[in-house]
């Protein structure tokens, strides 16, 4: 089955910030009070000095978490990031990082760069985390909440670096919760496919990349990644529509990335097969052809062999390599799925348990 409110495939999205553009000093340098007072007003009811709860609460919010969201700057772009322990480490988008090995942050309210090399980059998520090459006094780590928590309606708060504008907060709310996302495939980025993702309405821009989706708790629950574009107007924005990867996902592999250097377990689910996109006659996409079987994997173990086309997950159809992707990403490790596939022109089915996609 498909996770609640997921979607098999997500098309006309870009990258919402490894290369935002630059401002001037006195843009960048745009206080924390002065993103809440924009935030705030931005809200009918929430006029200055009017005692206005909400206005009250973004201001706190903002107070607690601002300082713990930074700028990262690389030879190519910037991008935003989060800081998450008191000994240096920053959690941030893989895109955001590219190449790099070494990089400037910028913290809250300050102008003063410091140096972060990178410590390990996991783009099958789209994360990766850099650490400071000296921790100064009073960092402070943000908090990350529980995605399972996370409802349609919650106001939510993005902070980043929008455009090179440092320490820019905006509000939205949660749109919707459990979507399965393909990232374009740019420089530096080889694109990934996102399960579970937090849809919101709060303004992502380039430069907000990696920086934080909030609630009101005071509580990161996504990282910003995505934007949404509209392919009818060349690639323009779509307002109200980005894309935020779950504090879960966060915590789990930047831990991995911290411990091990590396992702030990993926959580994503797998077939345990090689495969291509398979094209008909008329050259038209019509599948995924299987290239190389895992000894003794899922798919092994249910019978599939080499040059089977599938054509479906279960209810979900399956086109090409990236749809058979993204229909896997929105399942969990130990799933049992019914596999279409066609063989020797014959269609044919296997119940199949998935494993757990290996990483490198």
């Amino acid at each position: 089955m498909l996770a609640p409110g997921a979607v098999a495939v997500l098309t006309a999205l870009v990258l919402a910030g490894c290369s935002g553009g630059s401002s001037s000093d006195s843009s960048s340098t745009e206080s924390g009070s002065q993103a809440a007072s924009a935030a705030a007003a931005s809200s009918p009811t929430a006029q200055p000095g009017s005692g206005n709860q909400l206005q009250s609460d973004y201001l706190r919010v903002i107070k607690d978490v601002l300082p713990s969201v930074v700028q990262i700057t690389t030879a190519s772009g910037l991008g935003s990031g989060i800081v998450y322990d008191d000994k240096g480490d920053i959690v941030t988008n893989a895109h955001v990082v590219g190449t790099a090995t070494t990089f400037t942050v910028t913290l809250a309210g300050s102008t003063k760069p410091l140096d972060a090399a990178l410590v390990a980059s996991y783009p099958d998520s789209d994360l990766a985390v850099i650490k400071l090459s000296s921790t100064p006094d009073g960092l402070k780590p943000a908090s990350f909440g529980d995605s399972t928590k996370v409802e349609l309606g919650q106001i939510t708060l993005a902070m980043g670096s929008p455009l090179g504008l440092s320490s820019s907060v905006t509000q939205g709310i949660v749109s919707a919760t459990g979507r399965t996302v393909t990232e374009p495939s740019t420089q530096g980025s080889p694109g990934a496919v996102i399960s579970n993702m937090v849809q919101t309405s709060a303004a992502i821009n380039p430069g907000n990349s990696g920086g934080a989706l909030v609630n009101l708790d005071s509580q990161v629950i996504g990282i910003n990644t995505l934007a949404a574009t509209e392919p009818q107007t060349n690639g323009a924005a779509a307002p109200g529509i980005g894309f935020a990867i779950p504090a879960s996902t966060v915590t789990s592999i930047a831990d991995q990335l911290i411990k091990d250097g590396k992702v030990t377990n993926s959580g994503r689910a797998a077939l345990g097969i090689t495969a291509r996109t398979f094209f008909d006659q008329n050259f038209r996409p019509a599948g995924a052809v299987v290239v190389a079987v895992a000894a003794g994997g899922p798919a092994d173990a249910a019978g599939l062999q080499v040059g089977d086309v599938i054509t479906r997950i279960d209810d979900t159809a399956v086109d090409s390599l990236n749809s058979l992707t993204t229909a896997l990403a929105s399942l969990a490790p130990g799933s049992k799925v019914t596999v279409t596939y066609t063989r020797d022109g014959q269609s044919k089915t296997a119940d199949v348990t998935l494993g757990t996609l290996e990483t490198p």
